[in-house]
């Protein structure tokens, strides 16, 4: 299948378009307004330094009900011991920054351009995209952040400076989330570590159906709320 070249004009091809490994479009822009039509179409970026903006919608889709959330034992006495404590929203800038820092998805490089960071900052001042942070002695620890919208939660990243601290913003985040009522969080990818707190690979078309349905109820970290 081709992969599209997208215009000035806000649209996005059809997900099923999607290359086999995801790739579904090229170019286009990080405003505010693109970033969450493409979040509400089942689509996300994910380029590295010196890329054109890449757009993409792998199939099958990881995801994480919050319901499902898994904790261990070991990190339940984790949770139990008050080493660590989360706060949602105190310091965005500081989780994506730390982020950036960290190598992922088997790049050498960070995902996390400087355009990036600051088309996410601007999602953040605009009410949609939030952060966990993890605190360990009033030192930040780990953390995450993504973009929620509805019921789901696109969980984009997260990073750690102490054991278990990325594994604590999870748990923070899934349990405030059900508490909430969100219906799902999309992982995007597969990993080791979100696997081993319940996350799931299902069909791309489920998801989107899953993420159409979560999409009706608003929120109260939906900025549209």
């Amino acid at each position: 299948m081709p992969v599209y070249l997208l215009s000035d004009q806000l649209s996005f091809p059809p997900v099923r378009h999607a290359e086999p490994n995801g790739l579904l479009a090229i170019g286009g822009d990080l405003s505010v307004e693109r970033l969450m039509l493409a979040y509400r179409s089942g689509i996300f970026p994910w380029y590295s330094e010196g890329q054109p903006i890449l757009w993409w919608s792998p199939d099958p889709r990881f995801v994480l009900f919050p319901e499902k959330l898994r904790v261990s034992h070991s990190m339940r006495q984790v949770i139990n011991s008050s080493r660590f404590r989360a706060t949602f929203d105190r310091d965005f800038r500081a989780v994506i920054a730390h982020c950036r820092k960290v190598k992922r998805r088997e790049q050498g490089d960070t995902w996390i351009t400087q355009e990036m960071l600051d088309a996410y900052c601007r999602l953040h001042e605009a009410g949609y995209a939030h952060s966990v942070e993890v605190w360990e002695d009033e030192k930040l620890a780990g953390g995450l952040y993504g973009v929620a919208m509805g019921g789901c939660f696109c969980g984009e990243s997260m990073f750690t400076l102490s054991p278990n601290a990325s594994k604590f913003a999870l748990v923070a985040l899934a349990r405030g989330l059900h508490e909430r009522h969100f219906r799902l969080i999309d992982c995007q990818v597969y990993t080791n570590h979100l696997e081993s707190m319940g996350a799931e690979a299902i069909p791309r078309e489920e998801f989107i159906l899953k993420l159409k349905g979560a999409l009706r109820p608003k929120s109260s970290m939906d900025s549209s709320a």
